[in-house]
């Protein structure tokens, strides 16, 4: 497995037999095998999260797929596209055959924001991405509404409770000040992440080192991955990866 941290919340994913990006809006996408499957997946409709430029890939890649959040809405899509794109509502599992004959799995949960958060099963491999699904407490916003953005968000996070990913996705904002971390720690108390890849971090990579300092963090601390900007690749074989 190989991963690229591209820009904000978007990554690309290589397996063996099939590329997965997601959210993607801007920056370099690393070069790809046109003839390998690509799975092109928005969370939600956020110009922070999904862009139409991701259709330009239908052209630059011979074998493209899109699983888009129901959000975004498909009567706005390019015609070309409209072939080549499923959409998903939060709740719902879709099935895939990749080439050599396995499976990819998809399973959505909603957001506490827009759209839905991607669980997704290949090659013995669960990969999680979270979109915008956090626990969004606000400084500034009545405390009926922190509490019920907390048990929102509990309740997602609960479905996934005890399960083992190999690779997470989270969001951590420095925007959100001294409740930064809550989402993020409430996750890996609940679910077993072997590698934890933070995002959302709007350029201020300083949180990765802040959770690490926490000493909530302990258990988990050293299961995050260090990411300075954008184009960072991780690999398994690299001593980074942890």
């Amino acid at each position: 497995m190989k991963i690229t941290y591209i820009h904000h919340s978007s990554f690309l994913v290589e397996l063996e037999s099939v590329y997965l990006l997601f959210d993607y809006t801007e920056g370099t996408i690393p070069g790809m095998k046109r003839e390998k499957p690509l799975l092109v997946l928005a969370s939600h409709r956020h110009g922070d999260h999904y862009s139409p430029v991701i259709f330009d890939l239908i052209k630059e890649h011979g074998n493209v797929r899109f699983v888009l959040s129901n959000d975004i809405w498909r009567k706005r899509l390019p015609e070309e596209a409209l072939p080549v794109t499923d959409s998903m509502k939060p709740g719902e599992t879709a099935e895939y055959r990749l080439e050599n004959g396995g499976m990819l799995t998809i399973h959505t949960y909603k957001s506490t924001d827009e759209g839905v958060a991607f669980l997704i099963e290949a090659e013995g491999k669960t990969i999680y991405h979270a979109g915008d699904l956090n626990n969004w407490r606000w400084e500034g916003e009545p405390d009926n509404w922190n509490d019920s953005m907390a048990k929102k968000y509990s309740a997602q996070i609960d479905k996934m409770a005890g399960m083992h990913l190999d690779v997470a996705f989270l969001p951590l904002d420095p925007r959100q000040e001294d409740d930064f971390y809550l989402g993020m720690d409430e996750f890996l108390h609940k679910v077993d992440v072997k590698h934890v890849f933070p995002m959302h971090c709007w350029g201020d990579y300083s949180v990765i080192g802040k959770i690490r300092a926490l000493g909530c963090s302990a258990g988990y601390r050293d299961r995050i991955e260090e990411i300075t900007g954008d184009g960072e690749v991780f690999t398994e074989e690299d001593e980074r990866f942890v």
